[in-house]
């Protein structure tokens, strides 16, 4: 750590940072997550009940989709016309309704523990995907992180390096890329030669092997001084035309970045959308919006998903290229006195895109009320097991813990055979 000191970096930079390279087509798999964070309600998003009484189905209409039989919330009518690209899973279920519980299932795949921390998806697949990135291997866009997503018992730099800051402000930037002021490139290579010759002076009174240089130092060696990596994250070189694709808030443009950083190689990237625990106000919060005219939560979703998924097809990035979206769980049949609905793992949903998973489809299905599942239940543990297939990671490899105790990715899940193509 003293490393980044004599660098001029701040120690929050120390756990992993951003990819070289210009734009080009991947080679090997790639993961988007975009987590709404609080559990979105699936009665109205993804899997509504027309034929229910009032108090279920909600305030919101459905709409006709572009597969036949399929209906989402009218409040989706840009990622109704592309739902052929997705899978939809309607029998998500868990037996945990508390936030952080229920996000570490979904977002690890492993049930809670209080005898071991688990990584997260994201980390699993940092973890495989080698050390030799420029860009770290699994970054979170935005300036929230739900806590259960780190690396667990996987060595800290498995962590998803978050960025900060907001990208659909104009000022948006990514902390930890400058140096402090007048720490120029003269005075960082004399730095590093200092440091070199300290480590030299440690590996002879220590024994320690002289090419044991740490890892996060090179990669804020190569972070610092390369024009390429800054690009990355300049949201500025997107036409007006493709940001206002996304739309101008938060969950558009962080999806826009996403689309940048594994379009430059990075295998796992988490978007946080926040807000979604809708106990009250239900049509507030998830129509109108605070400043009103249609942008709540699921009108600025609705956006920045067809903007995702249509221009990752577009650039035929689609197909090798994995679009996760979920939250720890869905919400409550009924509304409830204060017009919301509260937390419900018993059945949810989630959607699927991207590479190789069948689009036009779904997978199970909840009762007439959206209460339980009535067909081909889902656990979080059966899509964790999945997810690491489609991005070649063997569900059955194993990690050991810091206490030596050997670990499986994953563990009791089953294959969701629907969503391997």
């Amino acid at each position: 750590m003293g490393s980044f000191g004599a660098l001029g970096l701040s120690l929050s930079a120390w756990s992993g940072l951003p990819r070289l390279g210009p734009p080009r087509r991947r080679t090997s798999r790639a993961c988007i997550l975009v987590w709404l964070d609080g559990g979105p309600s699936h009665l109205d998003t993804f899997d509504p009940k027309p034929d229910a009484p009032r108090e279920v189905r909600g305030p919101f209409k459905p709409i006709r989709t572009s597969v036949p039989g399929l209906l989402f919330s009218e409040l989706l009518p840009r990622t109704a016309q592309i739902a052929h690209h997705f899978t939809v899973i309607r029998s998500m279920t868990s037996p945990l309704g508390e936030h952080n519980f229920g996000s570490h299932y979904l977002l690890t795949g492993h049930k809670p523990s209080p005898a071991l921390s688990y990584p997260s998806i994201g980390s699993v697949v940092a973890r495989c995907s080698g050390d030799d990135h420029v860009l770290p291997a699994y970054i979170a866009v935005g300036d929230r992180l739900n806590g259960m997503a780190g690396a667990g018992y996987l060595p800290a730099r498995y962590a998803p390096f978050v960025l900060g800051g907001d990208p659909a402000k104009k000022d948006f930037a990514v902390r930890d890329l400058d140096p402090y002021p007048g720490v120029d490139a003269s005075r960082l290579a004399r730095r590093q030669r200092f440091l070199g010759s300290f480590d030299e002076f440690q590996h002879a009174h220590d024994g320690s092997s002289a090419d044991s240089a740490s890892p996060e130092f090179e990669q804020a060696m190569r972070l610092m001084t390369s024009p390429d990596a800054r690009d990355a994250f300049d949201l500025g070189q997107e036409p007006a035309q493709t940001r206002a694709r996304y739309g101008p808030r938060t969950i558009g443009q962080s999806c826009l970045l996403a689309r940048r950083l594994v379009e430059r190689g990075v295998p796992f990237v988490t978007v946080t959308d926040t807000g979604w625990d809708t106990h009250k106000e239900l049509s507030f919060h998830l129509k109108e919006g605070h400043n009103g005219g249609h942008v709540g939560k699921i009108p600025m979703l609705d956006l920045a998903l067809s903007g995702l998924v249509g221009d990752l097809a577009d650039r035929g990035l689609l197909d090798e290229t994995l679009v996760i979206v979920m939250g720890e769980f869905g919400r409550t049949p009924k509304l409830n006195s204060a017009g919301g609905r509260d937390h419900w793992p018993r059945v949810f949903s989630a959607l699927v895109a991207g590479a190789g998973v069948p689009g036009g489809q779904v997978v199970g299905a909840s009762d007439a009320v959206g209460e339980s599942p009535v067909d081909r239940p889902v656990t979080p543990s059966d899509l964790a097991r999945t997810v690491f297939t489609i991005l070649g990671i063997d569900p059955e490899r194993e990690f050991v813990t810091t206490d030596g105790r050997p670990v499986a990715v994953n563990k009791g899940g089953e294959l969701v055979e629907e969503l391997l193509g």
